[in-house]
Parts: C-alpha cells; structure tokens; sequence
C-alpha cells in the first residue's frame, strides 16, 4: 500500500505549517517548512477549487503560520528574517477568493478559479445555484482575521454578510437551518438539519466568532440555534436530523461521523453532560469497529463503512479530558492511537480505510489528518511544559489552526449593531454573554463523568432499544397511524385507498416491484400527509432491514507473504456456502495456486500443485459451488473466485456474493471468496513477480503482530519499518473534507446474492425476483418523501485507487520452480524488498485529479 506523494502546491501550505511545529513543536524544521513555502508555492493558478476547502485549510494554515511565526520572531530567537511573507499570500488568496462572493445574496459561488475567477469565460465555473450551509457559513474566522492583521475590513465584511443572510433564513418556527441553499434566492434546497455534515462547522464558527471577535450578536445566533438543536435533533445519547420545518419528525435513521465534533462544541459552550453522553456512544462505535463508520445507524450498524481517517472525535476526547481532567480520556486517546498504527499505518503515512469491517485501504491521506488529528493527539497528552506557547491564547479553527485572541481588538472596522430584539427570549442559565467556565459549571470531579458514562457502555453491544418516536410521543394515546408499514399488501384495494387519503402513490415497474412516492400536497389533510411521511419511513427502514438479513459482510484476503507482510487487504465477497468465516476467526491461510482448467468447471488436472493451497480460478462457465466442490476433491484448503469482467472494482460495484446452486451444499466446507478483476489481478501480479504468494481469508483484516504471532519475523520486516520511520510523509490533497451534501450516498451494503449459470456464466439471482403484491417489493424501489431529498449525504467520492501492484495481463501463469539459490538471495535482502514493493505499487493518479471536486 503506498500512499501517492501528489501534494499540489497550495496543499503542501497546510501542511508545511501546522504539522511540523504546532503539533510537533519543531521550531527549526517550522522555520524551513516558512521558507519553502514562502519559495515554492504559487497561487495564480489555473485551478477551480472548493472556496470553503481552500479557505479553512489554505488561507487557515497561511494564517495560523503567520500568527506562529510572529510569535516566535517575538521571543527573539528564530524567525527573525521574517517580515510577514505568510501574510502577503494569505492577502493573496483572500482577493482570489472574492469573486465568488458576487451574487445578490452574499453568499459565495462553491467553487472559484484562482485565475480567473467565477464568470470568466475561462474560469470553467460560476453556473452552479446550490451550496451547504457549512459552505458558506464557515468563513467569518479566517476572513476576520485576514482583516484583523491587514486591516483590509473587505474580508471580514463579505464574511459576516454570508453569515447574516443564513440567520435571516433560517426557519423561524424551529429556529432552524438546512442543509443546502440556493445562492441566488436563499430557498432550501434540502430541509433536513443537523449537526453533521454540511451544517456542522456553521454551527461552531457562531460561537468561535464571538470567542475571537467579542460580537455578542453571534453568541445569541448561536444560543438560538442551540436551543432547537437541544430540543428537536438531540435524543441523548443520538443526534439525528430532523425537518425544519416539521422537527418532531427525523429526517432518517442514521448519522454520519462529522457530527463527532459537536461534544467538543458543547464543551465550548459549557454543556457537559451532553457532550459526555454522545461522546461515549461514539466510542462504543468506535470500539466495535476499530474506526468512526462514515455513517451509521441508531440500533448501531455500519451504514457507510469507510473511514477517511477524521479527527472529529479525537477533537471533542481532547476538549473533554481538558473539561474533566478525567484520565478515562487519555485512555480514549490511547486506543485512537493504537489503532491508527495497528490498521492504517503503511510505508509512507496512514491510509484511509476503505470498509472498517474488513479493515481494506484507500490510497489516500487526507490533509485534515495531518492538520488536525496529530494534533489533537499531541496536545491530548502534552504537558503545559511541552509547550512554548500558552494555547489558551489561541483559538482553533474547524481544521484546527491557531488563531490569537489578541485579533478582538485589533483593526476593528466593523460597527457591532444592537440586534437583540431579533432573538428569541431563551429560558437557559448557561446563556450568559460570556464563555462559560467548566470549572465552575462542571465540578472537576472524574466519577462525575464516570456516572455519566456509565449508563451507555453496554449501549452499542446490546443495541438500543427502539423508542417512541417522537410524532408518536405527540400523539400520545391518540389515535395510530391508519396503516402500518409491514401490514401493506399492493394488492388490497383498502391499502390502496389508504395510500391515496396519504398522499402517496403507487408506480408499478417493468420487473414487477413497486415504488412508492409521496406528496404531501396531494394528502387529504396535513394530518394525513404527516402518517404518510411516517409510512414512508417505516417502509424504507423495513426495506433495509429486509435487505440486511439476506446479506453477508464482506470478507478480506490479506496478503502476508514478503514482501507485503500484511499491508495488502483486498475487499472480498463472501459465500453463502462453505466455511464461515465469521465463526472462525484464525481464518484458512496458504499459499495460493492457479488451478486447472482456470475456470475449475471439470476435474482438475494439477492436483499436486493445489493441495494444502488455496486455489486460484476464474469467474464463469458453471455454478460457483460446481467450481468449490472440484477444487476440494483435489485438496485445496480454500478458494478465491477472480471475476472475468475486465476493469470490475470493488471501489465502483456493489458487495458481491456467491450464492450456491439451489442444491444442499453442507458437503462443501473450505471457505470460498470472491475478488472482483481489478482486486485479482493484484494477486496474479504478485504471483508474477514473487512466485510463493500466502494470503489470509478471513473475516476481516488481522493486524501484523496477529499475522505474525509464534512466527519468526525475518530481519527484513523490521530493517522495512525501521526505514518507514524514517521516510517523509506526504500526502495526496483531496477537497473532500465533508461528506458530499448533494451526491447520493453509493450504498455499501447493497450486495445482491448471485449464482453463476452454465452455459455462458449467466447470473441468477439466490432470492427469487421480488413479488410485487409483497410489503419487501413495495420498499424495494426508492420513496422520495415530501420536504426531504431521498440522497442524503453521501461518503468520500467512490473511484480511489485501491492500494494496488502495477496492474498487468490478468492471465495466470504457470509457476516456475524457484532454485534454492535464487529463494536465498531474495529472501535475504534487507533493502530491495521495500524499494520493490514502492516499485510495484505505482498507481495511476488521475483519480486523485477527479478529488478536486468539492465533496462536501
């Protein structure tokens, strides 16, 4: 696995300067990284950006260099040759940045080009109409300070007019805001509000502003908003999102990870209850799966499995252990950081996961990782001596560059107006119009927290139970909706009739299933629309779970032989025959061999090169279970199916699984894998290349010390790890720090069970073709619901290269026998291995170029 060192240059800005001395307090490697900054990067480019990923980690990390710089040319001992460079480019950027914000409402374009800005015939941007509320709101504490240290008030203006048409537009029964607005009519596009992805950072730069700028207008925004946040999305310990306008109803069932950030927003706010309680149920998630899941559900299943490696929740571990004092959150930290090196740690930095329940890699590291969650770490366990600087003096942006204090009364150009009359009348003591002190709102005592905690240890394993909800809490013993979800049948006239009174529609497909879709506008009554919504929802949750039962995990293939000693997981599909792997958790390890024929539809012909291994053979030509009974018969101890559609990728299709051939298949009991084209050929690669090639099946990924465990490690496993100490860490730059508002999620769990037909390799399908009179059938198709876009915020862009070998001809070979000699001279080479397997895992970066998109 080897993470691309593709940094363009307005990437290599952040890290350059946080990572290198904020985190690491290394002062002279600070002064350098200045330097080379100040030489190599080169703004006026011809590039579209995202204007909120190029303001919090570009222009924020230009700042936060500033402000460091300044202090230590202070103390008088380096930086003294520094004469505001950092600052010149910052002021750079900002003017670059401006054209996006010329539109009638003030709130900026998503996007900008550097160049040429917005409605240039060359800018290649400017159309678009839609943009998150995070997008726009989270800009007022870079903009501020841009002006704060220029004294150019144009900056902190256009921010705070941004800020003031959001608080304009928020829904006033709920004192609520969406997800997405039009920046032209300031409508919502999406209606849904929570606290996580594409509202988030809104949210925590009302209350920061106020810290940094002393404007009570943006603490009383922010109580105002709290308050509904506290009264309509927090179900303690869950937060989850509601309409605006209908806030007693959840907008879905399910949270995404970004919202991990909020107990630390709390603890800012001086709420620490809360913030403990949601923070504990975090990392009960975390503790089952090693990883935050992008998104997961409230009985807490893996709704989205990747893991781009966000700080959000070792944020909020931070700011909490700096509230209490309670040594449990060092614990916290301390498994964060066991398991980063345990299952995401490769030669050249830390890979995304791709699938926490098998633990398999993306090629990509993104910036934030580097900006934040080293830093949240070194502070979480740092002494107040380990720093040169008092951090208090500072506040943190959302990526978690500094920002001094001293900026709320400097160049202050901007009049405060007197607007409290705008604001609701709130009934809450802890609102007072200064930040509160947790050492006095919170008694500094760690069995207090304990106490807190304890209630939700048990809450990920035993599940929460489902309660009221909160329409049904309305309606109190009023009457129940007048159709349940799973008592619909399509085919009863009464049902239907029921449908219609709610406002929802029925739409036969030509495959025989059913979709649903409502309009409230089209219900009898409001009433009525409301039971239709919950009709709805129940529908699609039944759905789901349906979908779920029929479906197996996916599994992992590990390769662990040299060079690769582990670092290579592979997606795989499961089978739903043969050997569980899930009940055994050693997993079947061996080397592998190529069968044949290669498709293993007859007898095989080279038994003594597949006994005690683990077969090799190609997708096609008969039944998956034809193809595991002929390799058994011939002593294989397990299986991997490589599928024949060339360029097929578990980064792009859905879970695959083997279903077996309608017969009983209890006699077949090695374990049975299957590996999409583009994950197979990275086997036959190493096959070419290395010759003996062991892998591992198995439930999920074992870490190396597992791998290893009662096994000899050969000197050149810890000669690699000694020189990946020692290897510079760089990173691909990815704008993809928020999931991705406006894109439909690629659901991770949607594996069909598929068998394998003669005479061609036709499929067909293991669960008979949906009934249509069925309640499973009617949820199977999407249900768009009124005042709710179906596509929820969806995961980091699908289509990153899977950390892979050079890709070559997909044909087996026959394996050479390897003399003694050749096997000793290869082996025995401390340095080639790992300079063959960076060789050997050269991937093509175009996909890194499609990351440039805003995936917010």
């Amino acid at each position: 696995m080897q993470i691309h060192c593709d940094c363009i240059s307005y990437t290599g800005t952040e890290h350059l300067l946080t990572v290198v001395f904020q985190v690491l307090n290394k002062t002279k490697e600070f002064e350098e990284a200045v330097k080379k900054v100040i030489k190599d990067v080169n703004l006026d480019n011809d590039i579209v950006v995202s204007v909120f990923e190029t303001n919090i980690r570009v222009l924020g990390g230009l700042l936060g260099g500033h402000s460091v710089a300044i202090m230590l040319k202070e103390k008088g001992e380096y930086m003294q040759w520094y004469n505001g460079e950092l600052l010149h480019m910052a002021k750079e950027l900002g003017y670059k940045l401006l054209p996006a914000f010329n539109t009638t409402s003030g709130l900026p374009y998503p996007r900008v080009n550097l160049k040429f800005g917005v409605r240039h015939p060359e800018a290649r941007t400017g159309t678009e109409t839609d943009t998150c509320t995070a997008c726009a709101g989270t800009l007022i504490l870079e903009f501020a300070a841009l002006s704060r240290f220029t004294g150019t008030s144009i900056f902190e203006e256009y921010a705070r007019k941004a800020l003031d048409f959001i608080w304009e537009k928020r829904q006033r029964s709920s004192n609520l805001v969406g997800v997405t607005i039009n920046i032209h009519t300031g409508d919502w596009v999406r209606k849904d509000s929570g606290v996580g992805a594409g509202i988030d950072s809104y949210y925590e730069y009302l209350l920061k502003a106020y810290v940094l700028l002393g404007d009570d207008s943006f603490l009383e925004r922010f109580n105002t908003h709290y308050d509904a946040i506290m009264r309509y999305i927090s179900q303690p310990p869950l937060l989850l999102d509601v309409h605006i306008h209908k806030p007693m109803l959840n907008a879905r069932t399910w949270m995404d990870s970004l919202l991990a950030f909020f107990p630390g927003l709390q603890v800012l706010k001086g709420d620490i209850r809360p913030a403990i309680e949601t923070h504990e149920m975090l990392y009960q998630v975390i503790k089952k799966h090693n990883f935050l899941p992008e998104a997961f559900t409230t009985d807490f299943r893996v709704h989205w499995a990747q893991h781009p490696l966000r700080p959000e929740f070792a944020e909020s571990t931070y700011f909490l252990y700096k509230a209490t004092g309670d040594p449990y959150y060092l614990e916290v930290g301390k498994t964060l950081i066991e398991n980063l090196n345990k299952y995401a740690r490769v030669p050249c930095g830390f890979a995304a996961m791709k699938d926490v329940r098998t633990g398999s890699h993306e090629d990509r590291m993104d910036s934030f990782f580097l900006a934040e969650m080293f830093k949240y770490l070194y502070l979480l366990f740092a002494d107040k001596e380990d720093m040169i600087f008092d951090i208090e003096d500072y506040i943190f942006t959302t990526e978690a560059h500094l920002l001094p204090l001293w900026l709320s009364t400097t160049n202050q150009t901007i009049s405060k107006k007197n607007t409290s009359t705008e604001y609701t009348e709130l009934d809450d003591s802890n609102f007072d119009w200064t930040c509160p002190n947790t050492q006095i709102l919170f008694p500094n005592d760690p069995m207090f927290a304990q106490s807190i905690r304890e209630p939700l240890k048990n809450v990920v394993d035993k599940s929460c139970p489902r309660g009221i909800s909160r329409a049904e809490e309305s309606l109190g013993s009023g009457p129940k909706p007048p159709l349940r979800a799973r008592d619909f049948m399509a085919s009863n006239p009464e049902h239907l009739e029921i449908l219609k009174k709610m406002g929802v529609s029925l739409i036969h497909l030509k495959d025989g299933r059913v979709q649903l879709v409502q309009h409230a506008v089209q219900a009898a009554s409001s009433l009525d629309a409301e039971d239709g919504l919950r009709f709805m929802q129940e529908m699609i949750e039944l759905s789901s779970q349906q979908q779920k039962e029929q479906q197996l995990p996916p599994r992992a293939v590990q390769i662990v032989s040299h060079p690769f000693f582990g670092r290579v997981v592979l997606t795989a599909g499961p089978a739903q025959f043969g050997m569980d792997l899930s009940k055994h958790k050693a997993g079947t390890r061996g080397f592998v061999a190529t069968i044949k024929p290669y498709n293993g539809c007859s007898e095989i012909t080279n038994p003594e090169a597949v006994k005690e291994k683990i077969a090799l053979m190609q997708r096609g030509q008969c039944m998956f279970a034809e193809k595991a009974r002929n390799i058994q018969k011939a002593g294989a101890i397990g299986g991997i199916v490589i599928d024949d559609n060339e360029g097929s990728s578990s980064d792009t299709a859905p879970l695959f699984q083997m279903a077996g051939d309608g017969k009983n298949t209890d006699d077949i009991t090695i374990p049975m894998l299957f590996l999409f084209n583009k994950e197979g050929n990275i086997i036959l690669d190493a096959i070419r290349e290395y010759e003996a090639v062991e892998v591992l099946l198995s439930d999920k990924a074992k870490d190396r010390a597992t791998i290893f465990k009662g096994k000899m490690i050969p000197n050149y496993i810890i000669d690699s790890n000694l020189e990946m100490e020692n290897m510079d860490q760089k990173s691909s730059e990815n704008d993809s720090h928020k999931p991705n508002s406006e894109e439909a999620p690629s659901e991770s769990q949607d594996a069909g069970a598929v068998s394998e037909e003669p005479e061609g390799g036709g499929e067909s399908s293991a669960v008979g073709a949906p009934d249509p009179l069925s309640p499973a059938s009617a949820a199977s198709a999407s249900a768009p619901v009124a005042d709710q876009d179906p596509h929820a915020s969806g995961p980091a862009e699908a289509g990153a290269p899977e950390p892979a070998c050079t890709p070559g001809d997909s044909q087996p070979q026959e394996q050479n026998a390897q003399t003694e000699a050749s096997s000793k001279a290869h082996w025995d080479s401390k340095v080639q291995p790992m300079e063959s397997i960076l060789a050997d895992w050269n991937e093509d970066i175009e996909a890194f170029e499609m990351m440039e998109k805003d995936e917010l």
